[in-house]
């Protein structure tokens, strides 16, 4: 496998920004239209980018998807408590699925949570349908944690997130 796990460069915010988006929207994970709501948070590398760190995977120059590290709270941060980082925004291209590209990039967050002074736990928030990533979490030893489930937009109420941490 010669995919590369690092920093997004500013160059790639676009890239990564539309294949977060369609992920999302592909999977049919978003109810929102082009330009509203979180698929608006989706598409913006760059804040994310300004506020925790972003990293891209990337196979000879092209962008094969990325996810947002939240290393000890901040703007970013979910449901991350002290002492804990959060994992945010994990997607891959759909092209790019099933080659361990998801795993890398869980992989990366978890050595950078590890490296992180007084960092105890690396948690994150995931949709009930989202099979697939479940499996990769779980492969590298997250456990649910059901009592921390939570729904950012209450009226909806389908939309309760699962959420997993990885004690360190």
């Amino acid at each position: 496998m010669d995919i590369v796990i690092r920093r997004a460069a500013p160059g790639e915010y676009a890239a990564l920004g539309d294949i977060t988006a369609h992920a999302y929207l592909q999977d049919g994970l978003l109810d929102f239209r082009e330009g509203d709501g979180y698929l608006g948070e989706l598409k913006d590398v760059a804040k994310r980018a300004g506020a925790a760190e972003v990293l891209v995977a990337v196979e000879h120059g092209q962008v094969l998807g990325g996810v947002t590290f939240v290393p000890s709270g901040g703007p970013l941060a979910d449901i991350a408590r002290p002492g804990e980082a959060e994992i945010r925004m994990l997607a891959v291209d759909r092209a790019a699925r099933g080659r361990g590209v998801g795993e890398a990039l869980v992989r990366a967050c978890v050595e950078r949570a590890r490296a992180t002074e007084g960092c105890v736990r690396i948690v994150l928030s995931t949709q009930r349908t989202m099979h697939s990533a479940h499996r990769i979490y779980e492969r590298l030893g997250f456990v649910r944690t059901p009592e921390r489930d939570w729904n950012p937009i209450p009226h909806l109420t389908h939309l309760t997130l699962l959420t997993y941490e990885l004690t360190l």
